[in-house]
């Protein structure tokens, strides 16, 4: 019992220590994005993916990390939904980049048991969206590399500050 305990606790340690490290540049989550804004980024970021010559699923979550729109192109890979979806529930949850995440991972980091956190997806593709200074949600993006995913996830984003 004691074992089990104490791996818990050293498998935990790092992400408790993210979500307890009082940081000003963490917003405050806020009300979810709308489906119109959000439905906004997934065509944008479908667009995007288009352009570049690549299937990609993109997922859009509020920020109680609840779907709101989804998009999967022809001929993506099945297992890019749930990526995708992982990506924004994650990018939601932790309130960063999973760009950040997945550098946090990296051989060599101090954090290397994150990656086996339950709901923590360490991939680039996934970015919080924030209105107003709030966390709205997030949109996740999988079918290409992770710089890719993070390249479309970014080109659907910018969606929500296009007038």
């Amino acid at each position: 019992m004691i074992k089990f305990t104490v791996a818990l606790v050293l498998a935990v340690a790092p992400l408790a220590a993210l979500a307890q490290t009082p940081s000003p540049a963490l917003p405050p989550y806020g009300p979810g994005v709308s489906l119109d804004v959000a439905t906004k980024m997934v065509a944008a970021a479908v667009a995007e993916a288009r352009k570049n010559g690549l299937q990609e699923a993109i997922a859009v979550v509020d920020s109680g990390g609840r779907l709101v729109a989804f998009a999967r192109m022809d001929n993506t890979q099945l297992a890019s939904i749930d990526i995708a979806m992982g990506k924004a529930v994650t990018a939601n949850s932790v309130k960063r980049p999973t760009k950040a995440l997945q550098d946090s991972v990296a051989p060599g980091s101090s954090t290397p048991r994150m990656s086996g956190l339950p709901g923590i997806l360490p991939i680039d593709g996934g970015l919080p969206i924030v209105i107003d200074g709030k966390i709205a949600g997030a949109i996740g993006a999988a079918g290409g590399t992770a710089p890719q995913d993070g390249e479309i996830a970014a080109a659907g984003l910018a969606a929500t500050t296009a007038k």
